[in-house]
This record gives C-alpha cells, sequence and structure tokens, in this order.
C-alpha cells in the first residue's frame, strides 16, 4: 500500500498541504466516478477539452481527501485536503503506477501495434486464464493515462499480466515501458493509424519497438517486411512467424487450417476465424503459446473455443422498455468499475445489476463480496440478482439492496426469474465467461429484424469534447436532439448528454421533449416548433417554447392566463424560414412588457449559409442583423437572455460569434456539416444488415420488381434485410446505391423493395449471414448521401425507428 506523503519520492512536485497520511487504494481521473472516495487521490489535468481542477470542491464535498494538481488551488477552503503540486499530473499518475508495478515480480505481456492489440489481449486472456490469474486492461485503457490505471490493479495472487499500448507521437512509448516493465512483446502490425504524429513509418515502427527495450523475446510477424527490417537491427531477441522462409516459426495456409513448422517439430491447426485479420491475431496468440511451451493438442483445444465477441460494452433495446447493458464477455473488478460507470451515466432511472461470481480474483469468497458490495454500495442499485456459488453463499453482504434474489447458477435463474418484473429499467448484465450470460441478455432483449444502427457513444463523447474544445470558457452548450437524434435513438443520446453535463437540449416538436422528460431528462429543454396544441404538454412537462411571430404569442398569453413560462424568441435575419421581423419588433416588445410572466430565456437566429465559404459575407450581415435586434430587446424589456446563433457548422468556422451559447446538432455525430477534407470529427453512426440469402443468377434473367436488373453475364446476389421502409430510398436502386460487404463495395441490382434490397456480390467471398454495411468505416454517410443528391442528416434521419439501434461504448 501507497502513503500519499510517498509522492514527493517518486513524483516531480511536492505537498504543500498534508492534513493526514492516507493510504492511496484507487486513482482517479474523472470527477464523475468517485464511488470509493476515502481511499482515493484525485488526479487534476488541465487538459483542452476539459479542466479537472474545476471539480476539486464538488469532489471534497463528496469525501475526497487527496489531490494531485498542477495549478494553485485556495487549500484554506479544503482544511481536511492533502494537495500534492506538480507540473504534470499525469506524469505522476504514471511515477505511481511504475512504482506499484516494481513491486511485483511476475512475466508480463506487453502489446502494441496499429491494430488488433485489444482482440489479442483479450484472446490471451481466455486462452491462459485457465492457468493462470492474469490482470490486464480493462477495455481499450492503451493510453497514457489508461496505462497506468490498468497497471495499478496489479495484486499479489496476479502471477501474469497483459497488457496493450498505445501510443500517437513520439517520446510517449518510453513513459509506458517504465510503467508496464515487459517480460515478453507481442508487436501486431503496422498502418496508418497516427501517421500524423510522425515523419515516417519507420519513426513510428522504431517508436513502437521501444516498449520492447528490455523484454527477454518480442513475438511478430516476419512477412511485415519493415517490421522485420527493424526488429533485426534493434538487436531485440525475437520469435518471428510467417509464411517468410526466415521466420522463427515457418507457417504454411492448408486446405483445413494451417500447418507449423517449429524447433524440428510439425504439427497443424485449424482456427475458427475466416477473415484475415482475426487469422493474424489468432496466430499471434499460437506463436505466445509455443514460447509458453504448450503442446500442440492443447493448442487446438483452446483456441477451438475462441470466438469473435465485442470488447465493448453495448445498450441494447430491451423487453418492456428496458434498456440492457451487454457486458458478458468476462467479469473482473477492473471491468467492473467500467461497467458500474456506465451504468450510472443513465440517471434517474430504476437500476438492476444482474452479476456471476467474479472467477479468479485471488481473494476469498467472503473478502470478494465485501470488495463488491462496497463497489456497488454507491451507484444506486435499486435490484440486485447475484448467481453463482460465492454470491449465493454471502448474499447477507446485499441486504441493504432493497430488492435481491441470488442463484446458484445461470439456468436456475433462467427457470425461476420472473422476466415480466423487468419493466422501464436499465440492467447491466455483467458475467465471466464460464456462466454464459448471453442466455440472459436472449431473454431480455427485444426480437428485432436483422438491420441495427450502431452508435457508438465513445465517439459521440470525443466529438461533443472536440466541439468544447472550440468554445470559449464562458460560452453555454445546446445539444440539438431532434428528429430522434439524428436518427441516433433520443433517449439513449440524450442520457449521454446529461452525464456530460451540457446545458440545454433542444427538440423540434413537444411530443419529443415529453418522451424525454418521462425518460427521465431534466435538463432545460428548448422546443423549436411549438403549436397551440401542445400548450398544455409544454407547461405539464416544464418545456420551453420557442416563439416565432405574434400569432403564436397572443395564442400562448391567452392560454396562460397568468400563469409563467420559460419561452425563446426566435428572430428572422435571413433564412427566411421561422422568427420575427425587425418590422414586428416593437409590437412584439410591447405585448412582452405587458405580460411579464413570460420569462425569455434566450433570443437566437439561424446563419442560413454557416458551412459555405462563399456565403461568408451574407453570415457576416446576418450576425450584424441579429445584434442590432438583439439591442433593442434587451434595451427595451431591460433584460439580458441568452444569445445563440452558431450551429455545428457555424461553431467550426465563427469562433466570433459564439455569444451566450451555441447550438450543437449533426456535429455531435461525426458528420463535418463543412466537409472538411481530413476532418477530425469521428462518426458515431454505422447503420448495417444482414445477408438473407445467396442466388446464382444466368445470363438473361432478371432480378427484382420491374425486372428492372438484369444478368448480363452469371453473378451472384445477395438479398439483404433492408428496403425503403428502414429508409434505404429507393433512389439507391439500379445500381446507383452500394453497400460495403467484407470489405467489397456490392452495388445495388434492381429496384429497392420495401423490405429488401438486392446487391450484386459477383467475385466477392460471402456466406448467408453476412453484415452488409450501409454506411459507416470504409463507406461514409457523405459518399452515400451524395449518390442520391441529398445530404447526410437527410441519410441518417430518414432511418426507420423500426431499425434496432444498438449502443456501444468503450467505458466512458
Amino acid at each position: 500500500m501507497m502513503l500519499f506523503s510517498e509522492l514527493e519520492r517518486i513524483g516531480d512536485g511536492k505537498i504543500t498541504q498534508l492534513a493526514k497520511d492516507r493510504p492511496i487504494d484507487f486513482l482517479i481521473i474523472d470527477s464523475r466516478k468517485t464511488l470509493l472516495a476515502e481511499r482515493s487521490v484525485f488526479f487534476a489535468i488541465a487538459g483542452s477539452r476539459n479542466d479537472g481542477h474545476q471539480h476539486i470542491a464538488e469532489l471534497y464535498q463528496l469525501g475526497i481527501r487527496q489531490f494531485v494538481v498542477e495549478k494553485q488551488i485556495d487549500q484554506k477552503i479544503f482544511p481536511e485536503a492533502n494537495f500534492f503540486f506538480t507540473g504534470s499530473s499525469v506524469a505522476v499518475l504514471q511515477f505511481v503506477a511504475a512504482a506499484h508495478r516494481k513491486r511485483f515480480n511476475l512475466p508480463v505481456v506487453a502489446i502494441t501495434g496499429s491494430n488488433g492489440k485489444t482482440i489479442i489481449k483479450e484472446w490471451l486472456y481466455q486462452l491462459l486464464s485457465t492457468d493462470y490469474n492474469i490482470v490486464k486492461n480493462p477495455g481499450s485503457y492503451n493510453s497514457q493515462v489508461g496505462v497506468p490505471l490498468s497497471v495499478w490493479a496489479m495484486q499479489p495472487f496476479h502471477n501474469l499480466g497483459i497488457f496493450e499500448a498505445g501510443i500517437s507521437r513520439p517520446g510517449e512509448m518510453e513513459k509506458l515501458e517504465k510503467i508496464i516493465q515487459p517480460t515478453v512483446g507481442i508487436f501486431s502490425n503496422i498502418g496508418s493509424a497516427h501517421d500524423e504524429g510522425f515523419e515516417n513509418v519507420t519513426e513510428k515502427i522504431n517508436e513502437k519497438l521501444k516498449l520492447f527495450s528490455q523484454t527477454k523475446i518480442l513475438i511478430y510477424c516476419a512477412d511485415h517486411m519493415l517490421i522485420d527490417a527493424a526488429v533485426k537491427k534493434s538487436k531485440i531477441k525475437s520469435l518471428s512467424w510467417g509464411i517468410a522462409p526466415t521466420a522463427d516459426i515457418l507457417v504454411t495456409k492448408t486446405d483445413s487450417g494451417y500447418y507449423f513448422q517449429f524447433k524440428g517439430k510439425s504439427f497443424s491447426l485449424s482456427v475458427p476465424f475466416s477473415d484475415k485479420a482475426s487469422i493474424e491475431n489468432v496466430l499471434h496468440c499460437i506463436a505466445l503459446m509455443l514460447y509458453l511451451k504448450y503442446d500442440a493438442k492443447a493448442i487446438q483445444k483452446r483456441i477451438a473455443e475462441l470466438k469473435s465477441i465485442s470488447m465493448r460494452l453495448q445498450l441494447k433495446e430491451g423487453i418492456n422498455q428496458c434498456q440492457l447493458i451487454d457486458d458478458t464477455y468476462n467479469n473482473d473488478l477492473a471491468g467492473f468499475q467500467i461497467s458500474l460507470d456506465f451504468l450510472n451515466s443513465h440517471q434517474k432511472k430504476k437500476k438492476t445489476l444482474v452479476l456471476s461470481d467474479i472467477l479468479q480474483s485471488g481473494m476469498s469468497d467472503s473478502e470478494l463480496t465485501k470488495n463488491i458490495f462496497s463497489m456497488i454500495e454507491k451507484s444506486g442499485i435499486n435490484r440486485f440478482i447475484g448467481i453463482g456459488s460465492a454470491l449465493f453463499s454471502n448474499q447477507k453482504f446485499f441486504t441493504s439492496i432493497s430488492s435481491n434474489a441470488f442463484y446458484r447458477n445461470t439456468n436456475d435463474f433462467l427457470n425461476e426469474c420472473d422476466f415480466d418484473s423487468f419493466e422501464n429499467e436499465v440492467v447491466l448484465v455483467k458475467g465471466a465467461r464460464a456462466f454464459q450470460f448471453e442466455k440472459i441478455v436472449h431473454r431480455l432483449q427485444r426480437k428485432v429484424h436483422g438491420t441495427i444502427m450502431e452508435i457508438d457513444l465513445g465517439k459521440l463523447v470525443y466529438n461533443l469534447n472536440y466541439f468544447k474544445s472550440k468554445l470559449k470558457p464562458e460560452v453555454r452548450l445546446m445539444a440539438m436532439v431532434k428528429a430522434f437524434a439524428y436518427g441516433s435513438g433520443s433517449e439513449e443520446v440524450a442520457n449521454l448528454l446529461q452525464y456530460h453535463k451540457v446545458d440545454y437540449l433542444g427538440v423540434a416538436y413537444a411530443d419529443e421533449g415529453v418522451e424525454l422528460r418521462k425518460k427521465n431528462i431534466s435538463l432545460p429543454i428548448m422546443v423549436m416548433n411549438s403549436s397551440e396544441e401542445s400548450f398544455e404538454s409544454l407547461l405539464l412537462h416544464d418545456l420551453e417554447p420557442v416563439i416565432f411571430n405574434l400569432k403564436t404569442l397572443q395564442a400562448l398569453i391567452h392560454f396562460l392566463n397568468h400563469r409563467e413560462c420559460k419561452i425563446h424568441l426566435e428572430l428572422e435575419t435571413g433564412m427566411n424560414r421561422l422568427g420575427f421581423n425587425e418590422s414586428e419588433l416593437n409590437e412584439a416588445i410591447s405585448v412582452l412588457n405587458e405580460n411579464k410572466n413570460l420569462k425569455i430565456k434566450s433570443v437566437f437566429s439561424h446563419l442560413s449559409g454557416a458551412d459555405e465559404k462563399m456565403h461568408d459575407a451574407f453570415s457576416q450581415q446576418q450576425f450584424a442583423q441579429y445584434q442590432k435586434m438583439y439591442e433593442t430587446i434587451s434595451s427595451s424589456l431591460n433584460v439580458n437572455p441568452l444569445r445563440h446563433i452558431l450551429n455545428s457548422a457555424g461553431i467550426l468556422r465563427f469562433p466570433n460569434f459564439q455569444m451566450d451559447m451555441v447550438r450543437l446538432g449533426i456535429g455531435l455525430y461525426g458528420v463535418d456539416p463543412t466537409e472538411e477534407k481530413n476532418s477530425p470529427l469521428l462518426p458515431a453512426a454505422t447503420l448495417k444488415t444482414t445477408i438473407s440469402q445467396l442466388k446464382k443468377i444466368k445470363p438473361g434473367e432478371t432480378i427484382g420488381y420491374g425486372r428492372k436488373g438484369k444478368a448480363e453475364q452469371e453473378m451472384t446476389v445477395a438479398t439483404l434485410a433492408i428496403g425503403y421502409a428502414d429508409g434505404f430510398s429507393r433512389g439507391f436502386s439500379k445500381g446507383v446505391g452500394l453497400v460495403l460487404v467484407n470489405g467489397k463495395k456490392a452495388p445495388v441490382i434492381g429496384n429497392v423493395c420495401m423490405d429488401m434490397t438486392m446487391v450484386d456480390v459477383t467475385g466477392i467471398e460471402v456466406v448467408e449471414g453476412d453484415q452488409a454495411v450501409i454506411f459507416g468505416d470504409g463507406l461514409s454517410i457523405h459518399e452515400v448521401a451524395a449518390r442520391i443528391g441529398t445530404i447526410p442528416y437527410e441519410i441518417l434521419t430518414n432511418t426507420s425507428e423500426r431499425v434496432k439501434r444498438v449502443f456501444v461504448s468503450e467505458g466512458i
């Protein structure tokens, strides 16, 4: 155990206040994740997008008493706190983790490369966990802060570490090497990721090789010639594999699998994958197992049980209006904390936790159960379901949770549970693989057809933070979640935005706002289009209507009958859509002066051409007109409501127009409305479907309604489970549209049907059940929209609500 006073010995900085020397058990960098306050230390990081120092007072109130800071703090108002002042909180976090690592003498595998790090790590965990107590990164915690947080989880009962490490610029890997201190290395491959941070590929390879400067052995694929050359030049002791004749483990593809030659022995193995990336990843795992002296029979048995699984939390639609967090891959304490954090992001909703025993923890059942309870005690869990002999035997620790149930195994739960009791709640299903919790997810998940819209919540948060980084400190942010959150799912996205503390939400119609209120969204909500029929709902659910003409203003006043209501005024400055014209202002001001029960929260307008440089002069003109009209309202009514005019494109292109608030819409979802090349935004939505059937079509035969598709030669046609009723426009018919099948583009053939679409997959390796990407990685939504002469907004929002939304996350 490390004491706070030890920081001066290992970290670059000094203790500026030591109220009481306390132990350090938990390291925290996120102010929202403070379940274990008493023995925690918070590292306040002043980042470009968020500043942890702004949350110190809040954390102190929650019970945190130990802080590492980069800025001068008024310590007198925190009399019970310990403070360590440093030039870099991240550096101190790394020093702490490195010092912790030195306390343990165990083999540690370190993995780096451009792709495959997380898959290799997780597969090695599957392959080796029956023989070792393994500590590893939870999720993809491979960054300059993720690695130290992962290594901190190392405990005396662990006898193997497996850590992945990622970098984006020179100088980073040496820091991670000092933290991980690996004994065995795996270099997965080299690709284009983070090329912008390096002068060339060789520099990037050499930087990654610094992770293995002290390893006993480095495993890599000799077929990657640049890696092979760099390893040989580095003199790092290595074990290579590949088809290259110089490889230490010679691998040859056969009809039934792969033939291996190593140290005078030869044997064959079959692998349960066919795609190139998975094969390369599993061959890295096989090479490590050979190094660890596993025989061919043992290797074959274990790799046969490997499965392609999601490395991310998945948020799915459940039965009876439930939301389902699927985390059925593995169960360890570090991963459990991430899952709880994700569950806690769903605020003010009934929360249920279904948890299996945590296997191979190194603790007694009683000690482990107490630890689990301490982690969930402050999580606001309303119902706890424990499955496994350890939890069943120690259920006495959970009596303070109002509703709880325990089962000896998964089958008992499936047979005895009343699944109708799950209703309008968020359910976290977290279990070790041995418990087969995927059976529970299958019972709890709402059944829909095979087309899904996958929303990456991690990318949404990245985009949100990117736009926040463009704002001046005092500027507020309104997130637009109209049109079913641009097709992404309003409730889930709104929950995430509320968790990340945006200031306002914006919807198009009152019923959208009402649904959010029903889902416990408490943020202020502005309603863009308000009708007289919606006034009752607006008032009942504390929604704030936009008033854009005198008729609506008078109708609202009549309805209110002196009751108070918050409103927003929209001004017409050149969009010619909605809003008060300048000629109407005096009359509107007169009416507002007589009705003080109307509280003006904001006055705003729209830039009609913010996304295109050719309209910049007009945007300047609009902004000047807006300022003039706002000043008239403000001075006449003696009020100073919030001012806003910028949308996503405007935030990127007009920083001087930010005023009091901005409105973030489609940019949140990773669509750059300026269509800038090399945009830093990350597309968050992927629409994908499945191949229902494959057919061989003879020359001269026709395909689809109206016989609009015709085979000029023998072709293979795939029928997809998506049609215009799902939002895939008929405009994509007859070769206009295309989809991505196993990385290859396949054109639409014939007409798009209501529920199905046929595509030409001739020459593509494909089987029934494979996925087809409608838009996503490899097929951008901009390209898809351009094919039918529309914009990404329309493609996103046209995706039908019958298409299941699946939300994935790497631990937000």
